[in-house]
């Protein structure tokens, strides 16, 4: 008897919680406004071997719109000259671009390497862990060339931590 009062009580409590928590809003996922971007170099890995690269900073202005908590898009105009889809991925916020002539080809034949670059980051606490509604972002830069290229079956692939805070 007392089983079945203690159940029926906990199933009030939960459903309450239920219909009380907050509900994330499609507009709350939508980053909007002026942002500054930070590639950290001093990190970098070029093909997993730690290897300093030049720090990028740059400013980007985001236009974005949601229509659900999971399908977000918009653009990035970087003060750098360029634009970019942005879009959310698996929780992530992603940012893809082409890189034109990204890398020389060493054997002396004057081609270059297209590079495909990529922004993947999401809202953090200042202890690094996921804090939704944070105006500080980290993740990762990370471009890559294309294997079998420079007549190689290889690529060159760097990787930058990343970080990206809120201006206005």
């Amino acid at each position: 008897m007392r089983i079945g009062t203690t159940v029926t009580a906990l199933t009030a409590v939960v459903a309450a919680g239920v219909v009380l928590a907050p509900q994330a809003h499609a507009d709350d996922w939508a980053l909007n406004g002026t942002y500054l971007a930070t590639s950290n170099g001093d990190w970098a890995t070029t093909n997993e071997v730690r290897r300093n690269q030049a720090s990028v900073r740059s400013v980007w202005t985001i236009a974005m719109t949601c229509t659900n908590v999971v399908t977000c898009s918009g653009t990035v105009t970087s003060d750098a000259g360029w634009s970019a889809e942005i879009s959310i991925t698996n929780g992530e916020y992603v940012v893809k671009r082409d890189l034109p002539d990204w890398q020389r080809c060493a054997d002396g034949s004057g081609r270059t390497v297209t590079g495909h670059q990529s922004y993947r980051f999401f809202p953090v606490a200042p202890d690094g862990f996921l804090l939704p509604g944070s105006r500080v972002f980290a993740g990762f830069d990370k471009t890559t060339g294309e294997s079998g290229a420079c007549r190689l079956n290889d690529k060159v692939e760097i990787d930058m931590p990343f970080r990206l805070e809120k201006l206005d």
